[in-house]
């Protein structure tokens, strides 16, 4: 079956190239450091690294306190992190600067894997989030490469998905060193593609543990002056299809609250601006944030079409939408608003985030809706009633304190792995404590 999965790669290989050029006529980045996506890195060899594979931008986010701690407690252990994304190259870049190697992930062909693992030379492999590769994983096994599986989730329908393959899937999945699944009925599904019991095990969410800058209020404070006091909703993270809808209920908002400014920031750089002409196009008088343009009294909308800031508009903000949820991508992180103390309000498509989502709603920190209409209503009662949307943030921020303490728990098992007796190192059984020295 791996055989064939790897000439389907090949045979596929033109439509990626095409689709790396298609995507490149919007973001030109696409088509910069192909190489590295073959294997083909211009770094010298890394002996003895770690490599931790982290995706996109939010599982770099996710991951940046893990890399910090990391370097703190061995400072001569060379970090390699791959990201997928332009995007998520550029976060790398803004957060560690050259203290961390980046490259692109390779493509999961033989040639590209086992030129990469010539160069590297990794000690242990670290995937965030459900990265599985089947040559991956296999070339790691042969080369006696650990491999965890980090802040590992796997929906109901991603795991029918994989079960449908049969012996493939429990073939490669039983590659994989340990999974340390966010929850427990994530570590069931993973149990019930075939992995061994002592080989998963539950530390829930690393993004519970999101640390916050110390100057983030002042900045965010600064901000919020620029905005003359107006009640102020973030669309955060919108999708192809999403906007439109958003911008219907910001209308319906803006019956009842002239003066409300939305803060649009769509998810993917390469249509800022598509968004824009939107904006344009719907009526709304809007200023991009690139540009450095005043949110003036008749400013509606300001177009978040900067790196980086997403944080910063959520902290000067009172209400945040949580995008990708009312289009079926599945949503995106909804801990970042909770955590600033924010009420927060999605669509229908949380799937990548069930438990944590299902979490907020439970404790009374977040609504769901299912149309733009019913966003509308929710913003606007939000907007209209401060006591309504501390009594909202404040349960968020509990339901994130509530729930802190997987980064250490992850951090734990990976010393394991990097201490020098490593090649022997099994991760402790199912129930008990972590403790291997390394705090």
């Amino acid at each position: 079956m791996r055989l064939l999965y790897t000439l389907i790669l090949y045979i596929s290989l033109p439509l990626v190239l095409a689709r790396l050029y298609w995507r490149s006529l919007k973001n030109p980045d696409y088509r910069r450091r192909i190489p590295e996506r073959f294997g083909r890195l211009s770094t010298p060899v890394v002996e003895g690294c770690l490599w931790l594979h982290t995706v996109s931008v939010g599982e770099t986010q996710a991951a940046e306190p893990l890399v910090r701690r990391l370097r703190k407690q061995f400072p001569d252990l060379p970090i390699v992190l791959t990201t997928t994304t332009p995007t998520g190259s550029d976060r790398v870049r803004r957060l560690f600067g050259d203290a961390v190697i980046h490259t692109y992930f390779p493509y999961d062909l033989p040639f590209a894997i086992n030129g990469f693992l010539k160069t590297l030379q990794p000690r242990l492999l670290v995937m965030m989030e459900t990265e599985v590769w089947p040559n991956l994983l296999a070339l790691c096994e042969r080369q006696s490469i650990p491999t965890v599986l980090a802040n590992a989730r796997l929906s109901e329908r991603s795991a029918r998905g994989y079960a449908r393959l049969g012996p493939f899937t429990r073939e490669t999945f039983g590659r994989i060193g340990l999974v340390a699944a966010q929850s427990p009925a994530d570590a069931e599904r993973f149990l019930g593609l075939g992995l061994p019991s002592d080989r998963v095990r539950v530390t829930g969410s690393i993004k519970f543990d999101i640390r916050l800058p110390a100057s983030l209020k002042e900045q965010a404070e600064a901000m919020r002056r620029t905005w003359d006091g107006r009640p102020v909703w973030v669309a955060a993270s919108t999708r192809e299809g999403e906007d439109e809808q958003v911008l219907d209920a910001h209308r319906k908002v803006l019956r009842a609250l002239p003066e409300a400014l939305l803060v649009l920031v769509p998810r993917h750089p390469e249509r800022f601006d598509k968004v824009a002409l939107l904006c344009q196009r719907e009526g709304f008088v809007a200023a991009r944030r690139s540009t450095g343009e005043p949110c003036g009294p008749d400013t509606r909308v300001l177009l978040g079409d900067t790196m980086g800031e997403l944080t910063l508009f959520l902290a000067a903000a009172d209400v945040a939408f949580v995008g990708g949820s009312l289009v079926a991508t599945g949503g995106h992180n909804v801990l970042e608003p909770a955590a600033l103390g924010l009420p927060v309000v999605f669509g229908p498509h949380m799937f990548n985030f069930d438990m944590i989502s299902r979490m907020l709603l439970a404790e009374g920190a977040a609504l769901k809706v299912t149309s733009a209409a019913a966003l509308a209503d929710v913003v606007t009662s939000w907007l209209a009633d401060a006591n309504l949307r501390a009594r909202f943030g404040e349960n968020g921020l509990r339901v994130v304190e509530a729930n802190r303490g997987a980064l250490e728990r992850l951090f734990d098992i990976i010393c394991g792995y990097l201490r020098e007796d490593q090649q022997q190192y099994r991760p402790p059984p199912a129930g008990t404590d972590l403790d291997v020295g390394c705090r």
